[in-house]
């Protein structure tokens, strides 16, 4: 089976169950103490910040950032952080990102895609967001490491995805790469309310997430696991056209990907 293939056992397994804890455990021992360091983490930070979920997850990412950059976001090893960002890559030049098309990349993270994005694009063009300044100041290193400094990519941090400091019908390209796999639907919810805004007319916007054909669940306040047909309604409820991308599916990654666009996409809508 494909590195990437999401067996219907995998697509249907509900994570947050004991049964499922049980058994990944007795098969993957040495997970066992990881995860109990992040329930204890999760419980504390529940008690310190509540509902406030990007508090919450601004503090594990203070936390994760803390010990190693990569493995916040999501990158067990260089080679994988390298993997993914190429793949991220790849994937939006061949759907068509061109050098003077302006970006805006969600979550950017420590620039693991965003480094190639930004040398890619023409100065200026690169906008990247993120909710921890522990990742953005990673990120900068990213981009003195690279020697990308000339590329003059703009770095914000943001405490919501309202988006309201940006230009309408400015972005040609939008991109959330393991950020909704993160978020409880009200936060995608306010981000595909406020998104459509800032996209130019033949923009589109991709976002990757955890898919299950099962029951939607969530582990910790970390993981959340969500139905197509969930994201694709919130998608259309905004006014958005939305698609579900098969090609992603390819890839050697674990999450899907959906296209939204003010205009209808190429291919149909799903």
């Amino acid at each position: 089976m494909p590195e990437n293939a999401r067996s219907p056992k995998k697509l249907n397994s509900n994570r947050s169950a004991l049964t499922h804890k049980v058994g990944y455990a007795l098969r993957n021992p040495g997970r066992v103490a990881p995860y109990l360091r992040r329930a204890t983490r999760d419980a504390l930070l529940r008690r310190q910040f509540g509902d406030d979920h990007v508090a919450y997850y601004r503090a594990v990412m203070a936390s994760d950032t803390k010990r190693n950059p990569e493995a916040a976001v999501g990158s067990r090893t260089h080679d994988r952080w390298l993997a993914l960002g190429q793949m991220q890559y790849e994937y939006l030049v061949e759907h068509g990102l061109r050098p003077e098309h302006r970006m805006l990349d969600i979550g950017c993270g420590n620039l693991r895609g965003g480094w190639r994005f930004i040398g890619h694009l023409d100065a200026g063009n690169y906008y990247g967001i993120d909710i921890s300044p522990d990742i953005l100041i990673a990120a900068k290193r990213t981009l003195t490491e690279r020697g990308l400094q000339g590329k003059l990519p703009h770095l914000t941090i943001t405490d919501d995805l309202t988006l309201g400091f940006l230009p309408d019908g400015h972005f040609d390209v939008v991109h959330a790469h393991s950020v909704f796999s993160h978020s409880p639907l009200p936060v995608i919810d306010q981000c595909l309310a406020h998104v459509g805004r800032v996209l130019t007319d033949t923009g589109f916007f991709d976002f990757t997430f955890d898919r299950t054909e099962g029951a939607e669940h969530q582990v910790l306040r970390e993981d959340f696991y969500y139905r197509t047909e969930t994201l694709l309604a919130l998608a259309r409820a905004h006014g958005l056209h939305a698609r579900f991308m098969d090609d992603w599916e390819e890839r050697p990654h674990g999450q899907s990907k959906i296209r939204v666009s003010r205009a209808p996409l190429p291919g149909g809508t799903r």
